[in-house]
């Protein structure tokens, strides 16, 4: 086995072809289909079933494929790590549940390497697509949050698909809505407070269980509801319906503007922001600068709880 194959089976899993696996990879599809054919003999599984409708990965293959975009993962690090002509240094992918300062981040990271080339990538998605971008080599980081309630599924969620996730701060839980809101002038609010007001909160899809809920309190029964897909959408509905959210209360005015604000919610819960990456496996240089970056917000929540 060479690592040459497992690129090319890698490459397979992903076109879903083998002709256009070949086309990317440029060699020719008897030559690819050689080197797969000697990879499933020398394992002695069948990775890949050949129909007329293209390719379909076995449940063995899946079993493979998981170590293999390990091992094509950490080559490509090497070659970043030590490429002499530092070509492939400048490349990286985060995917994020809908947190203004981590979009805030990976524009100051951009900022510092705009004289260079780059490949850079963000997603801002729901949280099940945050956890299987990273888990397929989409995104090297994902950043979401746990809590008392979320802590034991969402780790069992990540140990299944050998990812692990790191905390970076803590947060008390704060209320987040429009300054025009007819509760925007308060010190604290409680629940009772809130239950005229719609509470919005972002669409999860297909994985809509409480568990993937990017707000605290999901379980609470609401009286008013109203789920969005993205952040901009969310906003409006806080200016136009007086709506809100709960949030880790890090603002940045510089993406969502000044006319919202956070205020504390009277509870003893709390939240913890971390990253989630694949298990020992080393961060890029583009990684760690990132995550370093985003440790520098935990001196906001600091002042926050003082």
């Amino acid at each position: 086995m060479t690592l040459q194959q497992i690129i090319y089976a890698v490459k397979i899993a992903e076109t879903k072809s083998m002709n256009k696996a070949a086309a990317e990879l440029y060699i020719s599809q008897p030559a690819l289909s050689s080197a797969i054919h000697e990879l499933e003999e020398e394992l002695r599984i069948e990775i890949f079933i050949r129909n007329q409708r293209g390719i379909i990965v076995t449940t063995e293959g899946e079993n493979f494929l998981k170590y293999a975009r390990q091992m094509v993962e950490m080559g490509e690090m090497i070659k970043e790590r030590y490429a002499s002509d530092g070509v492939a240094a400048n490349k990286f992918s985060v995917s994020m549940q809908h947190y203004s300062f981590a979009v805030e981040a990976f524009m100051t990271l951009a900022n510092e390497f705009r004289l260079n080339d780059y490949e850079l990538a963000i997603h801002e998605t729901k949280t099940a697509e945050v956890i299987s971008n990273v888990e397929n080599f989409r995104s090297e980081i994902g950043i979401l949050y746990e809590n008392g309630f979320n802590e034991k599924a969402i780790s069992k969620i990540l140990a299944d698909k050998e990812l692990e996730f790191i905390p970076l701060f803590q947060c008390e839980v704060y209320v987040y809505m429009s300054v025009l809101h007819p509760l925007a002038k308060k010190k604290e609010i409680q629940f009772e407070d809130l239950l005229e007001y719609p509470c919005l909160s972002f669409e999860q899809g297909d994985n809509n269980s409480f568990y993937y809920a990017e707000e605290m309190f999901s379980t609470y029964r609401y009286k008013r509801i109203i789920k969005a897909d993205d952040r901009a959408t969310m906003l409006n509905l806080m200016t136009g319906m007086n709506g809100f959210t709960l949030c880790s209360g890090i603002i940045c005015e510089k993406l969502n503007g000044d006319g919202y604000v956070a205020i504390p919610l009277k509870t003893d819960e709390k939240m913890t922001i971390g990253y989630i990456k694949r298990r020992n496996m080393p961060l890029s240089k583009l990684g760690e600068r990132y995550i370093s970056i985003l440790k520098t917000y935990a001196k906001d929540v600091d002042k926050k709880i003082q």
